[in-house]
This record gives C-alpha cells, structure tokens and sequence, in this order.
C-alpha cells in the first residue's frame, strides 16, 4: 500500500473538515446517507437469536435495500421482485444463507447466496455486501465497485484484484484492508467502514 498516499489523502480532507465526518461540513451528507437507524433495523431483524420466520427475514432484506441510499435505483426493484417469486424452500435457503454469512460459517454463506442470486443474475456486490455492511458497519464492508476499483488503484494495493463477480476471497481481502488501513488514520475518518472507504472516495475525486 502506498501510506503516502493515504496520509496525504487525510491530511487535504481534515483540512476541509476539520472534525472529520462530525464536520458541520458534512451534516447534508452525513443525513442524506445516515446508517444509524437502517443499522439499528438490520441488528433487530437480523440478530443471531431471533425467531424470525424465512419470510420475515425475506421481507426485512427488501426493505433493508429498498431504504439504502447505497444501493442504486435500477437495483432495487429488481431484488424486490426477485424475493417476491421465491417459494418456501428458496426463501429458506436465501434467509439461511444470509444469517450464515452474519454470524456462523461467513464464507459457505456467502457462497449459498452468491449461487441464488446468480440464477437471476443479481449476483452485484451491492446487494451482496449491504445487509451486512448495516449489521456490522465497524468491521464489513460495502463493496462499491467504483470506490474499491479507485482505491485499489490510487493507494497501490497489492493482492486485491477486483472484479464484477463478487468472491470471497476479494470480500475479506477488501474487509481485512480497511480494518487494517482506517488504523493509520485520524478516527474521525471511521465512525464506520463504509464512511471510511467514502472518505477516500472524495479524496480521489
């Protein structure tokens, strides 16, 4: 990674706002894209313990992304109706497989899903990584494929090669990177992953 980069990149977007993403600067944006009350709703309806049925896990995931400022308009009316057509048993296997990948074995999880939403080709990093990017914002990532395609190349990644098929080997790559990389910077730049990887989409812009 090239750190030189990195720290020029926190130093010119400190120097906008000074107080990060607490910023007066950023309020417009920091309401336009709130994550606390769309977090709050995936850790309820989507907790480790919770006695959900597979429709009310389904139901919650749609309107999870149909809330998302993340996730872009053509993509959302396609994932609603894709959960609309599914049977009993495809809605169990999608339900499983995204409480698999929040909390049990993260990549068969990830991969059982990856295989369903592939039928009908929605198998988009958006929709792969949002549910858990609300779930758990200080540790996953949103993967955007133009914010992870520009940091990989401005900062000089080594390792991480994107691509449009989401993997699970690119995922914790990618995740493992901003655990590591939002450490070397002022915290106000990381109240969550995803503000941290939006920071550096600004700066590259």
């Amino acid at each position: 990674m090239n750190n030189t980069r990195l720290q020029a990149a926190a130093k010119h977007f400190l120097q906008q706002h000074p107080k990060g993403f607490e910023d007066a600067s950023l309020a417009e944006v920091m309401t336009r894209h709130s994550k606390a009350k769309l977090s709050e709703f995936a850790q309820q309806h989507f907790a480790p313990d919770s006695t959900a049925t597979d429709a009310e896990i389904i139901d919650a995931m749609v309107k999870l992304v149909s809330r998302s400022s993340m996730v872009s308009m053509f993509e959302k009316p396609k994932f609603r109706d894709f959960c609309q057509r599914l049977d009993n048993m495809q809605a169990g296997f999608l339900a499983d497989s995204l409480m698999r990948f929040l909390h049990d074995d993260q990549a068969a999880g990830f991969d059982a899903m990856l295989s369903l939403l592939d039928t009908q080709k929605l198998a988009k990093w958006s929709l792969m990584t949002i549910i858990p990017s609300y779930y758990a914002p200080q540790y996953e990532v949103f993967v955007k494929p133009t914010t992870a395609k520009g940091i990989i190349a401005y900062l000089e990644l080594e390792g991480l090669a994107y691509k449009p098929r989401p993997s699970w080997a690119f995922y914790t790559g990618y995740r493992d990177w901003v655990n590591s990389a939002k450490q070397r910077v002022d915290p106000s730049l990381s109240p969550t992953n995803a503000a941290f990887t939006g920071f550096l989409m600004m700066s590259l812009s």
